[in-house]
């Protein structure tokens, strides 16, 4: 596993070229509405530095290499699901914003990991139908699918939930 510590003010530039190309990845791969561009905005990852919710993943090389939001409070975008439910309505955890250079295996599970060291039991995720490498992962992690859930646009994604002993 890299090196995981939270990101930096002065590594946003870095961090906005991982974002554009992972947004080139999910578009080369039958994914192209998730990150519509300059999606993440510069204004959102900066908030996500300042409140300290994004982390990095940094390789043997000491680079940066991938980037995930984690936060520990209720996701607004949460309180709604459809054709399915929350496995727990239990204090949660959400993993957003996962994104890698492409020369990284593994970047979700070593986020999920990351949560789990930090004591984290309950975890929820969610990405674009069209996302099936991110559903891969999701699914390899131990997550159970459980619904659709709306983003701050209206627009659907297909809800994961993982929780301890379950």
């Amino acid at each position: 596993m890299g090196r995981i510590r939270l990101a930096m003010q002065d590594e946003l530039p870095e961090l906005m070229g991982i974002f554009d190309i992972a947004r080139r990845f999910m578009w080369e791969n039958g994914n192209p509405s998730q990150w519509p561009a300059g999606t993440p905005s510069v204004d959102a990852v900066e908030k996500d530095i300042a409140d300290g919710v994004l982390y990095v993943i940094e390789g043997d090389d000491g680079r940066t290499h991938a980037i995930f939001k984690l936060i520990d409070y209720p996701d607004p975008t949460y309180s709604y699901i459809e054709d399915g439910a929350w496995l727990d309505d239990s204090p949660y955890a959400t993993l957003h914003r996962v994104a890698s250079d492409g020369t990284m295996r593994g970047v979700f599970a070593q986020a999920v990991a990351f949560a789990k060291q930090l004591g984290y039991t309950h975890l929820r995720v969610d990405t674009h139908a069209d996302n099936i490498p991110m559903q891969r992962a999701i699914a390899k992690c131990g997550f159970t699918y459980t619904g659709v859930i709306y983003i701050e646009d209206g627009s659907p994604r297909k809800a994961y939930e993982w929780i301890e002993g379950m």
